[in-house]
């Protein structure tokens, strides 16, 4: 028994491809990052913090 299809026809125009990226990227919000907890002045002042503290320990105590 012969399948029956019907004539398609000739100016068919195809959608592009959709780009996969896309979709996860709309899904979780990509974009700009958020604004960090802590601001610069107060990275650098928790990085010099830490290295005192490490110079301190590292530094024999003189005081005995």
């Amino acid at each position: 028994m012969p399948q029956f299809t019907a004539p398609r026809p000739s100016h068919l125009t195809l959608r592009k491809p959709r780009n996969p990226l896309v979709a996860p990227a709309l899904m979780r919000h990509a974009g700009k990052h958020g604004q960090h907890k802590l601001g610069s002045s107060q990275r650098q002042a928790a990085r010099r913090d830490l290295q005192r503290q490490s110079q301190e320990l590292l530094q024999p105590d003189c005081s005995a």
